[in-house]
């Protein structure tokens, strides 16, 4: 498929327009075309949904760099619109940053985020984190920016301190992060809708706010987030939580009755999944090419 733009060049424009960036996470290369078909601008690729389709496994530092680089290229290549991707800790120190920053914007990343926890890591609403010194954190935004070869391509700063340090550690610390070269400011695990109103209050730069279901951050709508002052909202497990919610009633029901005839109208029909999957651009090639 050819692009008029790169896709970091299209995350650019969406941040300079007025309003806020509603992006849902995607955990395989389907659900983010199913996204893309459904109208949204951008789609988000985590390590948690990466690392339970992949594995099967929690988000405790099972996936190495190169497989979360494959898996972002995988669905960067499918879509048109701007993939970002989570980078960790960066994999590492200095160079492993840098590297990291060449592999995610080599694979078609429009962006990605990077957070300031101690390897190996944990989903950012598990508890008993760790962050590395604010210092370090600096020197891996500045080598970041370094290694970045397109100037739109988009670093997310993301500071677990919030748990370890408390709020107003993690707003001097993202705001420093920003100053180093980020982005977007990433504050995870608020605690409550006055701790989302203090970060907008006295964080300057564009803000990212993580909707996680069932974590520890209060749910709510883009509307009132885009009113607080932040930017771009991600609903980053969504599509793990929904998939493994009907894949486990399916199983039930085929274990129960020996076939899914009850659930059918709760499926894709087979004429839909091959519309979506775009079967009949494939079937007309010759059409196009033969003469």
């Amino acid at each position: 498929m050819k692009k008029d733009k790169t896709a970091a060049a299209k995350l650019r424009e969406l941040m300079a327009k007025p309003g806020i960036i509603k992006t849902l996470g995607a955990h395989d290369v389907l659900t983010a075309v199913l996204v893309e078909q459904c109208g949204f601008d951008s789609v988000f690729i985590g390590g948690f949904g990466t690392s339970a389709s992949l594995y099967g496994l929690p988000d405790l530092n099972f996936l190495g760099m190169s497989e979360m680089v494959d898996a972002t290229r995988r669905m960067a290549y499918r879509l048109s619109i701007p993939v970002v991707a989570d980078a960790d800790t960066g994999h590492g120190d200095l160079h492993n940053v840098m590297r990291c920053v060449e592999e995610f914007e080599g694979a078609g990343a429009a962006g990605i985020i990077l957070e300031d926890q101690v390897f190996p890591k944990r989903c950012g609403h598990f508890g008993n984190k760790h962050v590395i010194p604010a210092a370090d954190m600096i020197a891996k935004f500045k080598a970041a920016a370094a290694a970045r070869q397109d100037d739109d391509f988009i670093f997310i700063a993301r500071t677990d301190s919030r748990e370890t340090d408390g709020l107003d550690d993690a707003i001097e610390r993202i705001n420093r992060y920003c100053d180093a070269g980020a982005d977007v400011a990433f504050i995870e695990a608020p605690l409550s809708v006055s701790e989302l109103e203090e970060i907008c209050k006295r964080v300057e730069y564009p803000k990212f706010v993580n909707m996680l279901a069932f974590g520890k951050t209060p749910i709510l709508s883009a509307a009132e987030l885009e009113e607080m002052g932040f930017k771009i909202v991600v609903a980053p497990i969504d599509s793990v939580l929904m998939t493994a919610k009907v894949m486990h009633e399916m199983v039930e029901v085929f274990k129960r009755d020996g076939h899914t005839l009850s659930l059918e109208d709760k499926m894709v029909n087979f004429d839909d999944i091959k519309e979506i999957l775009g079967l009949q651009d494939y079937l007309t090639l010759k059409d196009n090419f033969l003469e």
